[in-house]
């Protein structure tokens, strides 16, 4: 995740404004707030997809984030006081009239047992027995903030308050693909099989990442998700089906 943890800023940018932040010689962030809100991530996903759409030559990546856009450039092409002259220029999103969610995605999970080990721990932990922790996290639609860590891993929120639980001390060596977990107010799922400290409270058979698509990432910045539980039979006929589709 990134260092900046916008649950814990406390300055505050104009809901209309942004600020400019150079970032060495071949980067510059764009930031539109200090926390972490639909509205200010619906203006960031909206500027992320503005200055993409400019096509300008020299740019070489737009990464959005929770509230803020980081646009990396060729430093041979680009100076940076240039392309924040050019950046101010841009429509400004503005606060009102945006949406805050996008397109839904429904994201099937087993809960529990080897596939989610943490469940039983996070319900102690919310004073809940698992089934109640299930259909809390279940209730309701969570935001994609933004992708990072790993290829496509989506961090999602809000969790409601009594699901954000601590990620763990000591991080597992080795987490599934699909691995659904939970760090404080945070849900996600894990792409691919890395390191991770997250609660694991469940899989999905779906998968997020597909390397060999032109376009690899199931979730984009600014969609939502909504997760709902399956069994054990529904997961293997799921897995099987996308299995058999990607031979």
């Amino acid at each position: 995740m990134p260092r900046s943890n916008p649950l814990r800023r406390t300055r505050r940018i104009s809901k209309e404004s942004f600020r400019l932040v150079p970032l060495g010689d071949s980067a510059v962030t764009v930031e539109f707030g200090d926390e972490i809100d639909p509205l200010i991530n619906a203006r960031v996903v909206t500027f992320a997809n503005t200055v993409v759409d400019q096509r300008w030559k020299g740019i070489l990546d737009v990464v959005a984030t929770y509230r803020s856009v980081t646009i990396h450039f060729d430093a041979l092409r680009w100076k940076s006081s240039t392309l924040a002259t050019r950046l101010k220029k841009l429509p400004r999103p503005s606060s009102t009239g945006i949406s805050s969610g996008g397109s839904l995605h429904s994201i099937p999970v087993l809960y529990g047992g080897e596939w989610g080990p943490d469940l039983t721990d996070l319900a102690t932990f919310a004073g809940l027995t698992p089934t109640e922790t299930i259909l809390l996290h279940t209730s309701i639609r969570y935001r994609v903030y933004m992708l990072g860590f790993s290829p496509g891993f989506p961090y999602l929120g809000l969790v409601p308050e009594r699901l954000a639980m601590p990620r763990l001390s000591t991080p597992r060596t080795k987490v599934p693909a699909g691995s659904v977990g939970i760090a404080d107010r945070q849900t996600g799922i894990y792409p691919s099989s890395t390191p991770g400290g997250w609660r694991l409270i469940g899989r999905t058979p779906i998968p997020l990442y597909r390397k060999t698509d032109s376009n690899p990432f199931l979730l984009k910045p600014g969609e939502l998700v909504q997760f709902h539980s399956i069994d054990r039979a529904t997961f293997d006929r799921l897995a099987g089906e996308y299995e058999r589709a990607n031979d």
